[in-house]
């Protein structure tokens, strides 16, 4: 009974990683989007820097306040675009975040700034949504897979 089990657990497996290659999405290294990310950069006049995660981002000011961890809840005010500029998100007033809970390139980019910071960063699509596109709540597509995305984020206060 144990063996049946135990195959039929790794047929489950087998057929779930068989779904999502039928999406026909393959995630994109972020060496290969380090190009059109220095490009954006330069066209900008962004000075970044690039993290050894893949990020890339400028400090535009460090903050004074409390740092926040990769599990910290954060208030921010951001504007999120794509590198052709357009704006996909926007929070003016503070939205409160789990760190925990956001792409893995905003648990990376925000804890190297302190309450009171400001940062940019531009995010490798693997490292952002990745094969996974975002889709509003009538099923339109927001940001679409592999996408690389930019943020200009204010920390605004650390819990």
């Amino acid at each position: 009974m144990k063996k049946f089990l135990f195959a039929a657990c790794l047929l489950l497996i087998a057929a779930l990683g068989c779904k999502k290659q039928e999406t026909g999405c393959t995630s994109v290294k972020p060496e290969l989007e380090e190009a059109e990310i220095l490009a954006y950069a330069t066209k900008d006049s962004i000075h970044i820097s690039k993290h050894n995660s893949g990020i890339y981002y400028e400090i535009i000011d460090t903050g004074s306040g409390t740092a926040p961890t990769p599990y910290s809840q954060v208030s921010v005010t951001y504007t999120g675009k794509f590198l052709n500029e357009k704006k996909f998100d926007e929070s003016t007033t503070p939205a409160n975040l789990n760190l925990s809970r956001v792409i893995e390139g905003w648990q990376i980019g925000i804890p190297l700034i302190k309450e009171g910071g400001r940062i940019k960063l531009i995010i490798p699509s693997s490292l952002a949504y990745g094969c996974n596109p975002v889709k509003d709540d009538y099923g339109n597509v927001v940001i679409p897979a592999n996408s690389v995305l930019f943020f200009d984020v204010t920390l605004k206060k650390v819990q």
